[in-house]
């Protein structure tokens, strides 16, 4: 699942006279947000005014995107409708999920909704019971990414939903916050700012530098092996500028089955239909989009570890860090090259 980062700080007021220049003063945003909270700060010489703004596009993504909300577009098409219009915004991340698609061979795909809900994580997932191995297999016939078609609608900068498959239920939770993110930072583009930091319910994009201590952003990563009631921990601390960062763990999000006592997760292997966890427990990918982020993230949360290691160097313009559970019982950290040069500290 995803974890959320600490950073926030409070916010500072500089004063300065008139015949200096203006330095920024840090701002401090936070809100709800897509079933989780949002922390924005901005370093900027004048006073900004983000909310209404923020909140509109907050609620953009959820008429489009969230299948929590019964009348968004999403839910359309997994109502039965075929050639549902849909927004840029939808397309975006419809193509982002393409792509993580087609180069993690398939291990992420938002057509495995089916199977979320089937296990109890998903907007309609409301069993305690997990599925039956036969269950499963006739869910599997309605995954699959490559069933979907998006094409240009009359309408300017909209598009229509189709798919070959009938019964399909397509959720982009696992993307959407990283594009949601993106579209936060792209806002404060849009007034100037050149030193912020984004967050949404974990998944993080950072520009500039932190002014106040005249540094890159520190962003803090969840202790993987902690208790799910415990507070979080704080386990490695990694450096971000202009880079964005989001997470996935199987630490938080979990279920029991009453009669056998086996434990699943909330990532589901669309190869397999099977929501059991695996040695790896947490993974963090840092790229230059949240959007990209969020689905790499996911993606190798749901594969076994070998899988990861084979791909990983076919993939440009991100970096890993994968946390596992060795033979022994033991936490190790699997990186990329360029992940280590993004560690601050390790501080457990």
């Amino acid at each position: 699942m995803k974890k959320t980062f600490l950073v926030l700080i409070a916010l500072l007021v500089l004063s300065c006279k008139n015949d200096k220049p203006v330095s920024p003063i840090a701002q401090v945003f936070v809100g709800n947000a897509i079933g989780t909270t949002y922390a924005i700060k901005v370093f900027k010489e004048s006073p900004l005014a983000l909310t209404k703004e923020v909140d509109s596009i907050i609620a953009a993504f959820n008429n489009s995107m969230s299948t929590w909300q019964a009348s968004s577009d999403i839910n359309r098409f997994n109502n039965g409708q075929n050639n549902v219009q849909v927004t840029a915004a939808f397309k975006e991340v419809y193509d982002a999920a393409q792509e993580v698609y087609r180069k993690t061979d398939g291990y992420f795909d938002p057509t495995v909704g089916n199977l979320v809900n089937a296990y109890g994580f998903g907007a309609k997932g409301e069993q305690i019971t997990v599925p039956s191995q036969q269950q499963v297999d006739s869910l599997l016939q309605f995954v699959g990414f490559y069933h979907l078609d998006l094409k240009p609608a009359q309408k300017p900068d909209s598009w229509l939903l189709s798919s070959s498959n009938d019964g399909m239920y397509l959720e982009f939770n696992a993307i959407a916050k990283g594009t949601l993110v993106d579209h936060i930072a792209r806002l404060l583009d849009r007034k100037g700012a050149t030193n912020y930091v984004v967050e949404v319910g974990g998944e993080v994009i950072t520009k500039g530098r932190n002014l106040e201590s005249n540094a890159p952003w520190a962003i803090g990563i969840d202790n993987p092996k902690q208790n799910p009631d415990e507070e979080r921990q704080i386990i490695t601390v990694v450096n971000l500028t202009n880079k964005a960062m989001a997470g996935s763990g199987n630490y938080r999000k979990i279920k029991t089955d009453p009669t056998t006592g086996k434990i699943y997760a909330h990532t589901v292997d669309p190869t397999t239909g099977k929501a059991q966890p695996s040695n790896v427990i947490g993974v963090n990918v840092i790229a230059n989009t949240c959007t990209m982020a969020d689905g790499y993230a996911t993606a190798f949360m749901a594969m076994p570890l070998d899988k990861a290691r084979s791909i990983l160097p076919n993939i440009k313009d991100i970096d890993v860090l994968i946390m596992y559970i060795d033979d022994n019982g033991l936490l190790k950290f699997e990186t990329t090259p360029g992940f280590k040069k993004h560690i601050k500290a390790y501080l457990q």
